[in-house]
């Protein structure tokens, strides 16, 4: 097994010194290409479509949100309403999945019908922007964990590098200094501020279907609010909204934070890996189990879905025993952990990079660093 990746100071991540390979063994990385990774995928059809698959997760999801729906009535103005609107968060995220693999054309051969799942889950249901979601998306796979060109990275107020200090200001610069756990809560936000840019970018006419994304988006609003003020009273309907979105956003933000937070970053005007490295080195897996799976909605196995963006979710298990063995033969480190050791490793990279602002010697960490 490769040997995993540790934070290094100044928030750079890098492998551990693997043993010395036998003179039988390939040395690290020695003639690696994706290609020859595809073609082993390829031979076994995990490329293929698997609509059946979605189908059924569809409507699962359906189900979930009509539980959730007939409890929301059935219960009236009851606190115990915020538990629904906990198990309704959750069944956002659900939702949320969907329209990531839509987005990544994991789905249906049909464009129109992926198209059609990704505005429905994205926009009705969650109130997000699927054409904004979709293009920011797509950023980030192109270069994880690049400082200047990962999106992700860059929206984001904790910092992944000492260097990004410089551009953070007033309570930013309190939320870095204890970044390893404030990241954590202020995770509660990520529905919200996903919202947020939504209306942003579709009032600035920044996606390609700016009236049907907002149609959409009114719809939701006018149901949602609709249906709670209609429903709960005044206090108890701000209540529920409040918690519903907490719990969707904290769900996201948990699903999100693992994937390659604490693994290889770069920056500068061109990318430093290729396409092999550069997915497998900046990504981390969860170990699997059936939990795990559903409630990661596959991305668990970050690093397959990195490296094979369109495939389904059921064929990411197999894709993995396939990218496991052909890292081990190549000598790539292939990063996979615990759930709880997931968000350890999170929280210790960020803890790290964060050091010097506590200590106060910024500077001298960015000269010596120069």
């Amino acid at each position: 097994m490769p040997s995993p990746h540790v934070p290094s100071s100044l928030g750079v991540v890098k492998p551990l010194t693997a043993a010395q390979p036998s003179p039988a063994q390939p040395t690290a990385g020695a003639s690696a290409t994706f290609a020859e990774l595809l073609k082993r995928v390829k031979a076994e059809g995990l490329l293929d479509f698997a609509p059946r698959y979605y189908i059924g997760r569809l409507g699962l999801n359906a189900l979930l949100l009509a539980a959730g729906f007939t409890a929301f009535f059935l219960l009236g103005d009851s606190w115990w309403q915020l538990v629904v609107a906990v198990f309704m968060g959750l069944c956002g995220a659900q939702c949320a999945f969907m329209f990531h693999d839509a987005g990544h054309k994991a789905m249906f051969r049909s464009k129109r019908a992926a198209t059609a799942v990704g505005y429905i889950h994205a926009n009705l249901i969650n109130g997000s922007s699927y054409g904004w979601w979709v293009n920011h998306h797509n950023r980030h796979h192109s270069n994880p964990n690049h400082l200047d060109m990962d999106p992700d990275i860059g929206r984001r107020t904790v910092i992944f590098d000492l260097k990004q200090y410089a551009s953070r200001r007033g309570t930013k610069r309190l939320i870095v200094r204890y970044q390893s756990v404030l990241f954590f809560v202020l995770l509660v936000l990520e529905s919200a501020k996903m919202n947020k840019t939504a209306v942003k970018e579709i009032s600035r006419g920044r996606v390609k279907q700016p009236l049907l994304e907002g149609t959409l988006i009114a719809v939701r609003a006018a149901i949602y609010l609709g249906l709670t003020f209609w429903l709960l009273s005044p206090l108890l309907a701000v209540s529920f909204i409040v918690v519903q979105y907490a719990a969707q956003g904290f769900y996201f933000g948990m699903i999100f934070a693992p994937n390659h937070k604490g693994m290889d970053v770069r920056d500068g005007e061109e990318e430093t890996l290729d396409w092999l490295e550069r997915q497998v080195l900046t990504s981390r897996n969860i170990r699997p189990s059936r939990i795990i799976d559903f409630l990661y909605g596959g991305l668990n196995y970050q690093i397959e879905h990195h490296l094979f963006p369109s495939m389904a979710q059921k064929n990411l298990p197999r894709a993995r025993e396939l990218t496991r063995r052909y890292c081990a033969e190549r000598g790539i480190p292939y990063h996979e952990v615990g759930f709880w050791s997931s968000y350890r490793e999170v929280a210790s990279f960020l803890h790290e990079v964060s050091a010097p602002v506590r200590s106060g010697e910024v500077e001298q960490h960015l000269q010596r660093a120069a």
